[in-house]
């Protein structure tokens, strides 16, 4: 089944920075887009650090200008690589959408550069962005749910499971053939881009589950 791709909903025109960018300069940046972050590239595009609001507030908190420990002169402003997160948490633009949202959940992260197989910069994408995968039209999900994963995948005979779907929650009335598929059935729905919730009333006409636990008989080796 085809699932969304990072790729489907990234923003291409990236703001980024390099390392040697001054910190107001940055800062700048981050204000005039209205962004929370910026990646920084090194000379072959490659992301080599993240600058964030935090950054940059946790890095302007110091009241008095730095001075340069060797002589007590004032030392040299910060730039992105002086104050950039490193390394930099990426997501490649052919993973899907829902891999990119649960690095993001566990990350605590709002948004995420989006690299190629050699990891270089190809764009950005945002929770936001991800949100759109939920916003599937109803009748769409239900097609999906009706040719993709009862036809084609389980071999369901048209007819044999009703499904409505309201606001992304999916309802299964019906009878399949072997209880063996499901868990699979509720499994293959649930990884449906814009599907919130399953319910599933589907009973099986045949119980063949007993059955694929059971094994072959053991027999005693005789020494």
């Amino acid at each position: 089944m085809k699932h969304i791709k990072v790729a489907d909903l990234m923003t291409d025109a990236v703001v980024s920075v390099a390392p040697d960018t001054p910190f107001k300069d940055v800062a700048k940046l981050l204000a005039q887009y209205d962004i929370s972050g910026v990646p920084v590239l090194d000379g072959e595009d490659r992301v080599v650090g993240v600058v964030s609001q935090t950054d940059l507030l946790a890095a302007g908190t110091a009241s008095a200008p730095r001075l340069d420990p060797q002589d007590g002169t004032p030392a040299r402003a910060p730039a992105a690589g002086d104050v950039m997160s490193a390394p930099a948490v990426t997501v490649h633009a052919e993973e899907t959408a829902a891999d990119a949202a649960r690095l993001m959940t566990r990350r605590g992260i709002e948004r995420l550069p989006v690299v190629d197989v050699e990891d270089r910069l190809v764009g950005i994408v945002t929770r936001r962005d991800l949100l759109r995968t939920f916003l599937r039209p109803d009748a769409e999900i239900r097609r999906r749910v009706t040719d993709e994963v009862l036809t084609d995948v389980l071999g369901v005979r048209a007819g044999d499971v009703d499904v409505h779907v309201v606001d992304g929650i999916v309802t299964l009335d019906g009878h399949i053939e072997r209880r063996s598929q499901l868990p699979a059935l509720r499994s293959l729905i649930e990884q449906l881009d814009g599907v919130v919730a399953v319910a599933s009333h589907v009973t099986a006409r045949t119980d063949d589950t007993a059955s694929a636990h059971t094994g072959p008989p053991r027999h005693t080796m005789q020494w």
